[in-house]
């Protein structure tokens, strides 16, 4: 197929051979399927803000950080400078977050590069190496409904114990590859420590799952995961390793809500002194 005009850049610099077809549309990025370097690829081209569709976008961004404290300043007070800022950092939001989650074991496709616009990653493929289903693609036995269900439950830990909650997860951004679930679409991935909305956001997420999965093995309606898993997150006993019950018992003690803000903030502290780490040169 034709070359769209926003893949120029990439083709200029042989970062893209041939544009093969398009994967999909969605609201916030169209998916071309391309050649780069030999070997099929997965390029994501996001709309700009005034065609994408993403409703709610304020309560997403909140807790992002400013590259420096002029840029922090101008998106706050939503100045031209700092409309162009925001939506920069949308954009980067997923190239961060896919970058920390695959440090930190989840799943997600590989990041191969990212230039102007256009996230160049892994093409996820089934067994029969064509692009994987969506879980809303397929039917499910209920065994397997429980075991993809462990598996992401066990993601979304894994992506709370990086600072990040997915903030949109649901069947439809669940790739079904060949070696096993892979999460996808993150522009709009939340900072756990810096964003008030965190608790909702992940809590709706594990509901999406629990509804979705429910519908092949019925006992999964029951569970609680959602909270279960913040309440360990918010008192500082979450990790990778975490004993999970499905269950969550409504504490009847005060709530040391001191000790919670001393938590998150140090959670906070951590998660932006990893990512200046990383932006240092290497």
């Amino acid at each position: 197929m034709k070359a769209p005009e926003c893949f120029d850049e990439l083709v200029r610099n042989g970062l893209v051979d041939e544009v093969v077809s398009r994967l999909m549309s969605g609201k916030e990025a169209d998916v071309y399927v391309v050649q780069s370097k030999g070997k099929l690829c997965c390029a994501k081209v996001y709309k700009e803000a005034r065609t994408r569709s993403f409703s709610q976008l304020a309560q997403y961004q909140e807790g992002r950080k400013g590259r420096n404290t002029r840029q922090a300043r101008a998106m706050q007070k939503n100045s031209r400078y700092g409309r162009k800022e925001t939506e920069s950092a949308w954009k980067n939001a997923e190239v961060d977050a896919l970058r920390t989650l695959a440090e930190a074991g989840v799943r997600v496709p590989q990041v191969y590069d990212y230039v102007d616009g256009v996230l160049l990653m892994e093409f996820v493929v089934d067994s029969d190496g064509s692009a994987a289903p969506r879980l809303n693609d397929l039917r499910l036995t209920g065994s397997v409904a429980r075991e993809y269900y462990r598996e992401l439950i066990q993601n979304i830990v894994l992506m709370l114990c990086a600072g990040i909650i997915h903030g949109d997860l649901s069947e439809y951004n669940v790739l079904v590859g060949r070696d096993g679930l892979v999460i996808i679409d993150l522009p709009q991935a939340v900072n756990a420590a810096g964003n008030n909305n965190a608790r909702t956001m992940l809590e709706r997420d594990v509901e999406n799952l629990t509804a979705y999965f429910g519908r092949f093995a019925p006992e999964l309606m029951s569970t609680d995961y959602g909270r279960e898993i913040w309440k360990l997150y918010a008192s500082g006993k979450l990790t990778a390793a975490s004993k999970l019950t499905g269950f969550f018992e409504q504490s009847d003690s005060p709530v040391d809500v001191k000790g919670v803000m001393r938590e998150i903030d140090y959670a906070r502290i951590l998660f932006e002194r990893t990512l200046a780490r990383k932006s240092l040169p290497s």
